[in-house]
């Protein structure tokens, strides 16, 4: 049994290796977002008045359904959704500028590799982490580790040291997936009745109650107004009605999985665990490898010596 589960553990990594190390490089990158982010707001910099006069200027026939801020760049992204393409505008000169700064288009391409692969693939993404967590629990069937100075006793050092952050990522990106936040229909605050809100309607309820410097985005989901928002370290959502900003139940698996519930801390964790799975995998192929062409070795001499 131990020598079965040991194959498929092997086997399991070698079929899925690509698009998990694709998924767990793009998540270190992404897990520098939250802490980027963090930094770069300056409190108070931005208001209701601002955005109203570049939502004014560049979206005059209102056809803007979201407003994405990023405050490392200080522009706002005015768009038809999550998604959509949009105008980018400078927050300080209000100007329009010619696409997103580096950084955010490296960020957006690395979200798209991490979520999909860039080729509408989001199914190898999930049936990628559903293995990842079998290969996790098929390693601690095969024994208690024996931690020596090798790449074998590193590999398993790593793998039961971070076992539960290690399993911990997989396993909420699958409640992600599936929609799983732990909130009852009942802890979230009803949609505002009558005609749904302008986005510019929007923007001054939520500068009333919050510091927009902090905004991350404004958009229409599910039938209601909702806005993220960057707050002492957490990104927190928000029902915008008619009576002001109203706090969402957190949707822990996402909080997790992203890393944005403790500011630098948790942003810290996610580091540490793309490094030890990218490193897992790298040290388990090694292993796989090594192995093989040991035995390799190992039939060419019995060959020669017949």
């Amino acid at each position: 049994m131990k020598l079965l589960i040991r194959k498929v553990h092997r086997w399991l990594a070698i079929v899925f290796a690509l698009p998990l190390l694709v998924a767990f490089a793009t998540a270190l990158l992404l897990s520098f977002e939250p802490w980027i982010v963090e930094r770069a707001i300056q409190p108070g910099s931005l208001d209701a008045a601002t955005i109203r006069t570049l939502l004014a200027a560049h979206d005059p026939a209102g056809q803007a359904r979201a407003v994405v801020f990023r405050s490392y760049d200080r522009t706002i992204t005015l768009g038809s959704g999550r998604g959509g393409a949009g105008i980018v505008v400078d927050v300080d000169s209000g100007q329009a500028r010619a696409g997103p700064s580096p950084l955010a288009k490296a960020l957006g391409i690395a979200r798209g590799l991490h979520e999909t692969l860039l080729v509408d693939a989001r199914w190898l993404v999930v049936a990628s982490t559903g293995a990842m967590i079998v290969i996790a629990i098929l390693g601690t069937l095969m024994g208690w580790p024996r931690i020596t100075a090798t790449v074998s006793g590193w590999h398993q050092a790593f793998a039961w040291g971070l076992l539960p952050l290690i399993v911990l990522s997989p396993l909420t990106a699958l409640l992600m997936w599936a929609g799983i936040t732990f909130a009852t229909p009942a802890e979230a605050p009803r949609a505002s009745s009558g005609p749904p809100m302008t986005l510019a309607e929007g923007i001054d309820l939520v500068g009333r109650d919050r510091d927009l410097s902090s905004l991350v985005w404004l958009r229409p989901q599910g039938g209601r107004l909702l806005a993220r928002l960057a707050e002492e370290g957490e990104y927190r959502l928000y029902a915008v009605t008619r009576e002001g900003t109203r706090a969402m139940p957190r949707n822990w698996p996402r909080l997790w999985h992203e890393g944005n519930f403790a500011g630098a801390w948790s942003a810290a964790m996610n580091v540490v665990v793309s490094l030890a799975v990218i490193g897992l995998l790298g040290t388990g192929l090694w292993i796989w490898l090594r192995r093989r062409v040991r035995m390799r070795v190992q039939r060419l001499g019995k060959r020669a010596a017949a």
